[in-house]
């Protein structure tokens, strides 16, 4: 019985263990008790202190949502070391932060409580783990504060640090890893620079290949220094053009709740934003959980925001694809703007503030807001992630804006002018390439149909985060997708890009042959020289080491983050996978399946798959059966020939 009690015990042990390992990991914000506490107040009863203020003409509005950020709590669970003092004698113990802000923390002690509660002077002694609080926080910090507040049901003391951790981060590690992490990326840029000085001395040994290498360096190089010259349209505190948030859902019941509320939650005038969520015939729960959600903010703050004018959820009568979904709900609305946000991607408070921002040019068409992964620290593959999104958005494209030339407003946040998206749409829908009907790549295509006639820009301020894939199977599975939808959608914005400025244009040319030739590149330099002539590539493999360290080091220049050195290991996985990818997207660009997530279409093509595996299993059971068949019979006549031989001899 003991030791069925045992294995039922282990078992147990074994799958909350998966369960915790298929989870991901992302910041634990603790919650306020009311749904929307950043949305400013109509009716003026609560001001910006109490986290619902309603901003008036004179007041500079990023500086409120800054200071408001340093109040943000972040649940936690590490040890703090103490050293205070208690009627003027020093007092030494230990506790538990329980939840910590840029600001003070929630401390449980460890010790005797009533020797805690009332100590003077403390000094703090603690080390933020990864994950705890937002990328940049992790580092040891020796602060000193004091003790505000008790909490005797909890055996806790709230503690007011004497500095916010910003501050403390700027004195005691920021402005180091400023500049070691310069230095070091000059010194990188430098050694790019001597060795493309080599690539021009031996040009007329192989001009094809020092030519690539010339290109891809320049490339490169003036990517990061117009991302670093790069700077955000700011705050216009009277441009407040209305918005229209419009939610594509399909199978996304665990996020969509968490999605709609980061949208609605925003510093942004009431009546001047609304949100729609068009579901796209989802077979999970989500359906119910947005009318779930809706029918409690009606209930909660239905009267005071006007919740149920604001938000509504409309559902496809049949699954016919994001791009329907999306223009659907830009349809039903009349706003100047509308903003597209992903399922699965939350808003920063401050987001449409900023996103909106751009738009005060009337040429502007589109613009892109910044995309951070939320789920960092799940494992390492989520890592490398994060530092390749952050590096794509505040170098890529932010090197792209200085332009105004993005050449994708990502899925994840983006906003256009209403009036472009209604012209465009038909054509956005209906969109065929060669033939085949192009269901993925939805942001890149309507990019190109504002880009072609419109300003297209990136606004960095404008923040979101979202869920990117922990396993390398959906990984890849997303990583082809997008390979195919951007080739497809290059080859159709060369036919327009060339209007655009001259670096623009440039630019673009050239990150559209880098890529594609890269194979090419890598199979001659790796393979074919060493094989036929014996020369070990090593100015390549520092060439490819110097590019990672390059996205390394900008990863700890701007962010800050432990994360940092997965810049290099995100740079090898690509040159050992990822990059293997471009040449089977160069002939089955055509495919319309999106891999990570069951679409009519993918559902399709794997009822074709099983209907083909079907098909081969009944051949070869049929060649089978034919084989046995001869058998039977070559071994029925050997019996006949035996049975006569014995009949003669007898």
């Amino acid at each position: 019985m003991t030791e069925a009690k045992t294995e039922v015990t282990t078992e147990i042990k074994a799958e909350n263990k998966k369960k915790e390992k298929d989870q991901d990991v992302l910041l634990k914000e603790k919650s306020d008790r009311r749904l929307l506490p950043h949305v400013p107040d109509p009716t003026g009863q609560r001001n910006i202190l109490d986290r619902r203020g309603k901003y008036t003409d004179d007041e500079d509005l990023t500086t409120l949502l800054r200071e408001h950020q340093l109040g943000v709590r972040y649940v936690s669970d590490f040890p703090v070391k103490v050293k205070a003092e208690k009627k003027g004698k020093p007092v030494i113990f230990t506790g538990t932060c329980r939840d910590i802000s840029d600001t003070g923390m929630l401390l449980v002690a460890n010790d005797d409580f009533d020797d805690v509660k009332d100590c003077k002077n403390v000094h703090l002694k603690f080390k933020v783990p990864a994950g705890s609080m937002p990328e940049g926080h992790e580092m040891k910090f020796k602060i000193t504060g004091q003790i505000v507040r008790s909490v005797d049901s909890q055996k806790a003391v709230g503690i007011e640090f004497s500095q916010s951790l910003p501050s403390y981060l700027d004195r005691h590690k920021d402005r180091y890893l400023l500049v070691s992490a310069s230095l070091a990326l000059a010194f990188v840029a430098f050694c790019v620079v001597l060795m493309r000085a080599e690539s021009v001395i031996y040009f007329k040994y192989n001009a094809l290949l020092y030519s690539y290498s010339l290109i891809a360096a320049a490339f490169l190089l003036t990517r990061y220094l117009f991302g670093a010259l790069y700077q955000p349209v700011p705050v216009n505190p009277d441009f407040t053009p209305s918005v229209t948030i419009v939610i594509p859902c399909f199978n996304e019941e665990k996020w969509i709740q968490k999605t709609i509320l980061s949208c609605l939650d925003q510093a942004y005038p009431v009546d001047k934003l609304k949100v729609y969520v068009v579901d796209d015939c989802s077979t999970d729960r989500s359906v119910e959980k947005i009318n779930e959600l809706i029918d409690k903010l009606v209930k909660s703050e239905g009267q005071r925001y006007d919740v149920k004018d604001r938000v509504k959820c409309f559902v496809q009568e049949k699954n016919t694809g994001k791009r329907a979904a999306l223009v659907r709900g830009v349809e039903n609305t009349d706003t100047d703007l509308v903003m597209f946000v992903d399922s699965d991607s939350f808003l920063e408070p401050d987001a449409v503030r900023n996103l909106v921002q751009p738009f005060q040019d009337p040429k502007m068409g589109g613009c892109a807001g910044r995309c951070d992964v939320a789920n960092t620290y799940t494992n390492a593959l989520t890592e490398m992630q994060s530092v390749r999104y952050y590096i794509a958005f505040r170098i890529m494209k932010a090197a792209e804006g200085v332009f105004d030339a993005v050449t994708c407003l990502s899925g994840p946040l983006s906003c256009y002018r209403r009036e472009l998206v209604m012209k465009y749409k038909d054509r956005w829908v209906h969109q065929r390439f060669l033939g085949h009907k192009a269901t993925f790549g939805d942001d890149r295509a309507m990019t190109n149909f504002i880009l072609r006639h419109h300003r297209c820009t990136y606004q960095d301020t404008a923040v979101c985060s979202t869920i990117v894939p922990k396993k390398h199977r959906v990984f890849l599975k997303q990583q082809m997708r997008w390979k195919r939808s951007w080739l497809r959608e290059s080859l159709m914005a060369g036919c327009f890009m060339w209007r655009k400025e001259p670096y623009a244009a440039i630019n673009f040319y050239i990150g559209l042959i880098v890529p594609i030739m890269a194979p090419v590149v890598v199979v001659y330099n790796l393979m074919y020289v060493p094989l036929t002539q014996h020369i070990f590539p090593k100015a390549f493999l520092v060439g490819l080491l110097l590019m990672s360290l390059m996205m390394s080091f900008a990863q700890l220049l701007l962010r800050k983050s432990t994360t940092w050195t997965f810049g290099f290991l995100f740079c090898m996985y690509y040159e050992l996978i990822l990059l293997w990818q471009m040449p089977i997207a160069w002939v089955t660009f055509w495919k319309s399946t999106w891999g990570t997530r069951q679409t009519p279409t993918d559902v399709k093509a794997a009822q074709k798959k099983a209907a083909k595996k079907k098909e081969r299993e009944e051949k070869k059971e049929a060649r089978k059966e034919a084989k046995r068949q001869v058998k039977r019979k070559e071994g029925g006549d050997g019996d006949d020939r035996g049975k006569a031989g014995t009949g003669t001899d007898a």
